[in-house]
C-alpha cells in the first residue's frame, strides 16, 4: 500500500495540474478560441490571474470563489474538474496495476496508466463542453483518436514474444502458439502484433461505422438530423483507446442514460420531442465507465452465452 501510494499521489497532483489546463480548453475551445494566448484572466474584469491565485483547488478555497479583483464569483466547475481529473489520474495508476501488475513489464505499465489518464483527460473536457455547448471540438476528438491508436502501437513493442499469434496446424485447427513452436507447424495467418494494431484500426472504422448508419437512418425515416458528426468522431475516439466492443458498451450506456434524461425532461415538461440532448456528454460518462468496468462486464456477459 505505501509503494502504490508513492506512485498515487504524483499522480493525483499531476492530474490536478491538467485538469486546470483542462478549465481553459473547456473554456476557449468551444468558442474558437487559442488556448496559449491571452494568458488566464477573469472573464468579468479581464484582469489576468496571478499564479498564486491559479493553484489547482487550493485558490478556489482561499479566494472563497470570488475573484480577487472585481469579486465575481468563480463557478465551481473549475475546482471540481481539476479534481475530477486529479483523481482520474490516480486511478489510472491504480487500474494499470490492478489489471497489468502480475504479467506486464515496466513500459506496457507505464503505457496502460498514461492511455487511461489520457482518455479521462479528453472525456472529462468532451463531457462539459457538450453539456455546456453542445459541441465536442475536432481540437479533441481528433487529435484523440490518434493517441488511442499510437498508444496501441507502441504497447505492441513491448509484447511477449510470440503473444496471441495464430498458426494453422495440418488439421486446419486455429490455435495459439509462438513463432517457431514444434508444436504449432502452419503458416502464420496474424501475428499479434498485427492482431492488436489491424484490429483497433477496424474498431475505430466500425464504431465511427455504427453511428453513422443511424444517422443516415434516421435522417431517412425522420427527414431531420438526429445525430451530430461529433457524437461519431467521439465514439471513434473511444473505440481507438479501448476498442470495439468497449465502445460499443460506452455507447448502450450512452444511450440509456440520455434516454432516462429526456424522459425525465419530457416528464417535467421541460422539454419536447424536438429538444436537443447532448449525447455526447453520455457518451462521455459511458467511455468512463467502459474504461473501469468494461472489460471485466463484457467477459462475464461471455460467461452467459
Amino acid at each position: 500500500m505505501p509503494l502504490q501510494l508513492a506512485f498515487e499521489l504524483p499522480a493525483f497532483f499531476l492530474g490536478l495540474l491538467f485538469g486546470s489546463f483542462l478549465n481553459v480548453c473547456i473554456a476557449r475551445l468551444p468558442h474558437h478560441r487559442s488556448i496559449l494566448k491571452p494568458r488566464s484572466h477573469c472573464p468579468k474584469c479581464l484582469q489576468p490571474i496571478r499564479w498564486y491565485d491559479n493553484i489547482p483547488l487550493l485558490s478556489w478555497i482561499l479566494l472563497a470563489a470570488k475573484c480577487r479583483h472585481c469579486k465575481a464569483a468563480i463557478p465551481w466547475r473549475y475546482p471540481l474538474v481539476e479534481l475530477v481529473t486529479g483523481l482520474w489520474f490516480a486511478l489510472a495508476v491504480v487500474q494499470a496495476l490492478n489489471t497489468t501488475a502480475t504479467t506486464a513489464s515496466a513500459p506496457q505499465l507505464a503505457i496502460t496508466s498514461l492511455a487511461f489518464a489520457a482518455l479521462g483527460f479528453l472525456l472529462i473536457g468532451l463531457l462539459v463542453m457538450d453539456w455546456q455547448t453542445h459541441t465536442l471540438p475536432d481540437a479533441f476528438t481528433y487529435p484523440g483518436m490518434a493517441i488511442g491508436f499510437f498508444l496501441t502501437c507502441v504497447d505492441v513493442v513491448f509484447l511477449p514474444r510470440g503473444f496471441g499469434d495464430i498458426h494453422v496446424n495440418p488439421r486446419i485447427s486455429l490455435r495459439i502458439s509462438s513463432p517457431g513452436s514444434v508444436n504449432g507447424q502452419g503458416n502464420i495467418l496474424l501475428t499479434g502484433p498485427e492482431h492488436l494494431v489491424y484490429g483497433r484500426l477496424i474498431a475505430i472504422l466500425l464504431a465511427a461505422g455504427v453511428l453513422l448508419l443511424i444517422r443516415y437512418l434516421y435522417k431517412a425515416l425522420r427527414h431531420r438530423e438526429g445525430l451530430g458528426l461529433g457524437d461519431v468522431k467521439l465514439l471513434a475516439m473511444i473505440a481507438a483507446f479501448l476498442g470495439f466492443w468497449n465502445g460499443m458498451f460506452a455507447l448502450f450506456i450512452g444511450v440509456i442514460l440520455g434516454a432516462l434524461y429526456a424522459i425525465t425532461l419530457l416528464a417535467r415538461r421541460r422539454a419536447t420531442a424536438t429538444t436537443r440532448i447532448p449525447l455526447g456528454a453520455f457518451l462521455c460518462i459511458g467511455g468512463l465507465i467502459a474504461a473501469l468496468l468494461g472489460d471485466p462486464l463484457i467477459a462475464w456477459y461471455r460467461s452467459l452465452l
